[in-house]
């Protein structure tokens, strides 16, 4: 049962529903962060809507401008303004210009723009000279970027803020998106207590994780149906399981490892469906999953940073439908290679791309996910990485 990362994600993804069954519904753009794109949009209207400007200067005939240079200007009449949203109203004729501003639509007759750094104002601003030739490259021709009936923005993306502003530049006010993720979210451990319900007894800790899982849930467009705490027990815990009807997916942190407690192991081994037991992975070795009846369930460690980091690395993946991002980075200090499991160690990734190891890699250290800011990901294998060897890291949120 043990297996990759790579297998693991690959597992996982079979359990969940098919992505593009979960239905449709519409969302204003202001409320689709992070959904799903349900159909392929198409362009309402063409962008640019005409042919414009990509800089101030002046708009002319590229032919009345050749031979223009600082020793020998070439003087052009002005006869109007184009500015956006009041374009000039007439055409331009030989040895004329109008001045022109970024995103004003070219006049007729116009076909090159001479910035304005490269004019002179001569006759008090009847007339300009040009010390260098107009350019048709200074010109946005219209539908540059998209045609009107076009369709381009494509059916399961994820709607981020570029591809939102995209959909909104296509005309759309609202947008077709899959129903969200609904993610049973569970906790099991009898040492948690919520945070804020006063001191803590020997041996009990604060529940990090359902905060933490929680925050990963929603940044990832998921619907958290919050479930609370399970205790230790075989009965409690198959009551709460039993509690998470009508979710797309059971998360649940704690009671996966070796130990006498770890119930959740054991239900789901003796009772459910286990596609994978173990991921060759350091953090979060002891990940488990499979099924609870028809229910798919993940659970992942008790230990705060192996449970954040195989959510970032295998379940976020798959919840998105997008790529674990990685970054090339230079490795300013050795990390240790494991010879039989890959490694994610934590790590500081520089503004110059060198990267260097964190410190401390305990499981328990919660603090270090937040002073670090990236996972770099060392593949099983002898020996160690060395200072100067390349490698990939993950940029943590």
């Amino acid at each position: 049962m043990h297996v990759s990362v790579e297998e693991a994600r690959r597992l996982f993804a079979a359990l969940l529903p098919d992505p593009a069954s979960r239905s449709a519904e519409t969302a204003p753009l202001r409320s689709a962060l992070g959904r799903t794109l349900a159909a392929d949009l198409t362009a309402l209207a063409s962008h640019p809507s005409a042919t414009e400007s990509a800089l101030d200067g002046v708009a002319c005939r590229e032919a009345d401008s050749r031979g223009a240079s600082p020793a020998a200007p070439v003087r052009l009449r002005v006869v109007g303004e184009s500015r956006a949203g009041q374009p000039h109203p007439g055409e331009v004729g030989p040895g004329e210009c109008v001045r022109i501003y970024t995103g004003a639509p070219l006049p007729p007759g116009t076909d090159a723009i001479c910035p304005v750094e490269e004019l002179t104002e001569e006759e008090g601003g009847e007339a300009v000279a040009l010390r260098r030739p107009a350019s048709p490259n200074d010109v946005r021709p219209e539908g540059g970027d998209f045609r009107a009936g076009e369709t381009v923005l494509r059916a399961g993306g994820r709607l981020n803020p570029a591809r939102l502003a995209l959909a909104a530049a296509l005309g759309h006010a609202e947008v077709p998106v899959r129903r969200r993720w609904r993610v049973a979210l569970l906790a099991t451990g009898d040492e948690l207590v919520t945070p804020g319900a006063g001191p803590l007894a020997p041996g009990q800790v604060y529940d990090s994780n359902s905060v933490g899982l929680w925050a990963g849930l929603t940044e990832a467009g998921c619907e958290v149906l919050d479930l609370g705490r399970a205790p230790d027990s075989p009965a409690g815990l198959r009551a709460r399981l039993d509690a998470a009807g009508g979710a797309d997916l059971l998360l649940t942190s704690g009671g996966v490892s070796m130990g006498r407690y770890d119930f959740m192991r054991d239900l789901l081994l003796g009772e459910g469906e286990v596609s994978f037991w173990k991921v060759r992975m350091r953090p979060g070795g002891p990940a488990l999953c499979g099924r609870w009846g028809s229910l798919p369930v993940f659970g992942l460690p008790g230990n705060p940073v192996s449970s954040l980091v195989v959510f970032r690395v295998i379940v976020r993946p798959v919840l998105t439908g997008e790529a674990l991002p990685t970054v090339r980075a230079r490795a300013l200090t050795p990390f240790r290679r494991l010879s039989d499991k890959a490694a994610f160690w934590r790590a500081v990734l520089e503004p110059d791309g060198g990267v260097r190891h964190y410190g401390q890699q305990g499981s328990g250290v919660l603090r270090s996910l937040s002073e670090a800011n990236a996972l770099v990901v060392v593949p099983a294998g002898e020996g160690q990485v060395k200072e100067g060897d390349e490698l990939e890291a993950v940029p943590l949120l």
